[in-house]
């Protein structure tokens, strides 16, 4: 008896020890639900900072604990540290590969970067996985930034051919087909996502427009004057319906939209003229009617900068021939004031002040031109070379 009581006792032990040992296992684990809980409701109420506090106390050196990455990359995110929150979802991708979250997570990342190009092939190998519509907007998105149209293109189609109607992006691909031209291109589009939604205001004016730059004024003013009696008062249906109208020879329903568009916006010079000519081809009265629309044109344009850099560029040698520096500096200036790559202007200026000794002026403009001038150049050589000179002049001065 006394034997099976000892090893009783001896078993007793044994299993509080092991409890014993248990227990700050199980309040290790409870510790991390509580931590994981706060900084969720933290995060949760934008206080992303003391999110980061709590989650980066539960990272173990050497152990990757996904859960609480995710909640830590995703708190980065959210704060704007994207250099951090790649870091943070590329170490996720690397310990859960199937899970494309993390990898869109590094596209949208790349593309708040700036880094299209990594956006783009990050969306390219998630596209490859899955087709998912936004992913292949973005990636249309990120080459369109690059200036890759043709590559914008393809995955603005991919896009569209998953989720068709999407006005976003079908307007960002049309803009692109109007910018090579391709208004076909455009029609063929917004005929595919008008059948879906036919009053839609976004794709009805980009389809008006193709019409209208394709030459094909009638169908233009059909989709204008729908989207006016839609009650669409803006700038561009009055302008193209105007437009329309005065090319399909209906002056007076021209005349009353163009006075429209101008009534929302007078800035336009070529619209001041075309309602000249409106005028005109009814037979309005020149000194009345026509002639004050003309002045309004002819006051608002601006003159062509590279002409007015030649005037002063010549203002400036006739100068310079006399010997009349001042007067010649100041051409110069504005000559290349107009027309910034005439730097001819600058290395002339430079010479002007040397020509007065006005070193420090000289110095300022020689350098000036240096900086955009071609090295080997006869023109760059001089100027390096009268930079020598004046720098020995202004040290004998001192």
């Amino acid at each position: 008896m006394k034997r099976i009581r000892c090893l009783l006792l001896v078993l007793a032990a044994a299993t509080l020890g092991v409890a014993a040992a248990a227990q700050p296992a199980a309040d290790s684990l409870a510790a991390r639900r509580e931590a994981l809980a706060e900084a969720r409701y933290l995060k949760s109420i934008f206080k992303t900072d003391e999110a980061i506090e709590k989650l980066s106390a539960l990272v173990q050196p050497g152990a990757l604990d996904e859960e609480v990455l995710a909640e830590l990359a995703d708190c980065h995110f959210i704060n704007g540290d994207y250099e951090a929150a790649a870091g943070t979802y590329q170490m996720l991708s690397l310990q859960a590969p199937d899970n494309l979250l993390y990898r869109i997570k590094q596209m949208q990342i790349a593309f708040r970067m700036k880094d299209y190009r990594a956006c783009a092939s990050i969306g390219q190998e998630v596209l490859a996985r899955d087709s998912i519509p936004a992913v292949a907007a973005l990636a249309g998105d990120a080459w369109n930034l690059t200036g890759q149209a043709d590559s914008a293109l393809v995955y603005y189609k991919k896009a569209l051919a998953i989720k068709p109607r999407n006005e976003s992006v079908v307007s960002k691909a049309a803009n692109l087909l109007l910018a090579e031209k391709d208004y076909d291109g455009v029609l063929g589009m917004t005929e595919d996502y008008l059948a879906l939604d036919s009053a839609n205001l976004t794709v009805l004016p980009i389809r008006g427009l193709a019409y209208y730059l394709k030459g094909d004024y009638e169908s233009a003013t059909d989709i204008f004057q729908q989207l006016e009696d839609m009650g669409q008062d803006s700038y561009p249906v009055h302008f193209y319906l105007g437009q329309s109208y005065w090319h399909t020879n209906v002056q007076y329903r021209a005349e009353r939209e163009l006075l429209q568009a101008w009534a929302i916006d007078s800035s336009d010079a070529n619209l001041a003229w075309t309602i000249a000519a409106v005028m005109a081809e009814m037979y309005r009265s020149f000194d009345e009617q026509v002639k004050p629309w003309l002045d309004k044109a002819s006051d608002m344009i601006r003159p062509d900068s590279a002409f007015v850099s030649r005037i002063h560029h010549q203002y400036g040698t006739g100068y310079y021939g006399l010997e009349r520096f001042d007067e010649a500096i100041a051409h110069y200036q504005e000559a290349y004031r107009y027309n910034p790559s005439n730097i001819q202007a600058l290395s002339t200026i430079a010479y002007c002040y040397e020509r007065q000794k006005k070193y420090k002026q000289a110095l300022e403009y020689y350098e000036k031109y240096l900086k955009v001038a071609r090295p080997g150049t006869r023109g760059y050589e001089f100027a390096r070379k009268s930079i020598e000179y004046i720098k020995g002049e202004l040290f004998m001065e001192e």
